[in-house]
């Protein structure tokens, strides 16, 4: 299980990341950049986050994150982990609502490092 690092040194990309304010990839994203955390917003559908550049995917950024947080639907969720998983990404963070029990099931069956159900905004300070 991924033990949760209460250090703003880390860096932390947002999967799900959003300009749309009523969504949790916009609020998250606030969040974590409020309390100075390094964070960079991945969303392939949008160029600009709050004026920061996103990026279509994670295997993009220049250096690997330290935790993969995920705000997006469960189908999506499984598929991302499944292709990060294979290209030698680990530690990953589930938002509530984006598991399923295809993904736990997918994530039992694996060394990975995750959090399930557990709230970012919550767990850092």
């Amino acid at each position: 299980m991924l033990t949760l690092v209460k250090n703003k040194e880390i860096k932390i990309a947002l999967v799900g990341a959003s300009n749309d304010k009523s969504k949790f990839g916009y609020k998250i994203y606030k969040d974590l950049i409020s309390k100075g955390y390094d964070v960079t917003p991945v969303n392939p559908k949008e160029i600009i986050i709050e004026g920061v550049k996103s990026i279509q995917s994670v295997e993009l950024m220049e250096q690997k994150p330290d935790i993969i947080d995920f705000v997006i639907p469960p189908a999506i969720a499984l598929e991302e982990v499944k292709k990060l998983e294979i290209n030698g990404y680990d530690n990953f963070w589930f938002q509530p609502g984006c598991e399923s029990n295809e993904l736990i099931n997918h994530l039992n069956n694996t060394d990975l490092n995750y959090l399930i159900n557990e709230c970012i905004m919550v767990e850092t300070n």
